[in-house]
């Protein structure tokens, strides 16, 4: 009897350690979403396809952007000069649980000034009260020492496969991630948006990623 009430309690006692283990969320998605173990430029995935739009200038423009979306949203890479200008815009992103990246400024600007990056993280943080998953420059220009950067602070650098704002479609390859501009003298016409969004079926940057099969491109030195 005695035997059998120790065995017990020694059951009981591996359930209360292990069982909530089991139905814990993955870590892979509860921390940065690194899928390598260098600092690289993520730019095309291993499915489907992935949208993502780069934002800097509009209010009126981007609230109706932003009307426009439906699920899955696109990535949205927000320049943080910007999103501080437009606190109402940030506080729609965060009530619809859009997802959000930090758009930075041209590549080679973090090589003069290498405390930039910190600074704008900082502000991202103190903007949308979370760390960036995800960085990319306006220009997708990424240094050797700003990738190192991005791996120290755990944030991924992500490029795309394919720039668009209008004309023809682009033809649809496997884990394309497509970047569409919303700038001052450079911006998608919301129709030409909605035309691409009903194109094919699109799924968030994280779906498409799943599958390590990663393109990269080489590097500036």
């Amino acid at each position: 009897m005695l035997k059998k009430l120790v065995l017990l309690t020694i059951l009981s006692l591996l359930c209360v350690l292990y069982v909530p283990q089991l139905f814990k969320p993955s870590s892979s998605l509860l921390t940065v979403f690194r899928l390598t173990g260098d600092p690289i430029v993520i730019v095309r995935g291993a499915q489907g396809s992935a949208l993502t739009v780069n934002i800097s200038f509009g209010e009126q423009e981007v609230e109706n952007l932003l009307e426009q979306l439906i699920d899955p949203a696109p990535l949205l890479f927000v320049d943080i000069a910007w999103a501080q200008r437009f606190p109402e815009l940030v506080e729609e992103i965060k009530t619809r649980s859009l997802p959000v990246a930090l758009l930075g400024v041209a590549g080679e600007q973090y090589e003069t000034n290498p405390e930039l990056f910190a600074l704008q993280v900082k502000q991202f943080e103190d903007v949308f009260e979370a760390k960036p998953l995800w960085f990319r420059t306006v220009d997708e220009q990424f240094p050797h020492s700003l990738l190192q950067l991005l791996h120290s602070a755990e944030i991924n650098a992500l490029g795309s496969t394919v720039h668009w704002k209008d004309g023809d479609l682009p033809k649809k390859v496997a884990g394309e991630i497509i970047a569409v501009p919303h700038h001052r003298d450079d911006q998608v016409a919301l129709k030409d948006l909605k035309r691409l969004s009903s194109s094919r079926p699109f799924r968030s940057v994280e779906d498409l990623l799943f599958k390590p099969s990663i393109k990269t491109k080489k590097v500036p030195e």
